[in-house]
C-alpha cells in the first residue's frame, strides 16, 4: 500500500461519489492510472464496497440501544450460532466481539422504546448461547461512520 493509494482511499471515504476523472485530478494521476488503482483496490479488498449512510429517524427508526451480551458457553459451535444468528437480525446494524466481559457488543435501531422492548423480548433473548442481555440507551450520536485512516501512526489527520 504506497503513499497514492491511501490517498484514492482517504478521499473516497470522504466522497464515494467522487467520479475517477476528480479523483484522479486531485491526486495528480492520469485517468487510466487512477482508474486501474481503484480496481486494484476494490479487488484486493482494501476497498470493500460502497454505501450511502441513511439517517436511522428519516426512516423511522430514532430509538437506539447498545446491547452488551455475555455468553453462558463460548465453545464454536455457541459462537457461531450466535453470530449467525446475529447476521441475520436486521435491526442489529453493528456488532463486535469483545475481549474479556462482556463477550459483545451490538448497535440496535427500533421505532420506539416500545418497539424496541418488543424486539429484546422476542428476538434478542432468543438469540443462541446468551446468558445475559444488557441494555443502554443511546442519548446522543458524537461520531458515526468515520472514515478509517490512511496514514498509518499518523493517522489522526483528516483527509482533506
Amino acid at each position: 500500500m504506497d503513499a497514492i493509494n491511501r490517498k484514492i482511499l482517504a478521499l473516497l471515504q470522504v466522497d464515494g461519489r467522487m467520479s475517477t476523472t476528480d479523483l484522479a485530478a486531485r491526486i495528480g494521476l492520469s485517468l487510466s492510472a487512477c482508474h486501474r488503482r481503484v480496481k486494484e483496490l476494490e479487488l484486493s479488498g482494501a476497498i470493500s464496497g460502497y454505501r450511502a449512510v441513511v439517517d436511522p429517524e428519516a426512516v423511522g427508526l430514532g430509538f437506539e440501544a447498545l446491547v452488551f451480551v455475555t455468553m453462558r458457553i463460548t465453545d464454536l459451535d455457541n459462537i457461531s450460532a450466535f453470530e449467525a444468528a446475529v447476521a441475520d437480525e436486521p435491526s442489529i446494524v453493528s456488532a463486535v466481539r469483545l475481549f474479556g466481559e462482556p463477550d459483545y457488543m451490538l448497535r440496535v435501531l427500533a421505532s420506539s422504546a416500545i418497539g424496541y422492548q418488543e424486539l429484546f423480548d422476542t428476538r434478542l433473548t432468543a438469540l443462541p448461547g446468551v446468558q445475559m442481555l444488557r441494555s443502554t440507551m443511546v442519548m446522543k450520536r458524537l461520531r458515526a461512520d468515520e472514515a478509517v485512516p490512511t496514514d498509518g501512526p499518523a493517522a489522526s489527520r483528516r483527509p482533506r
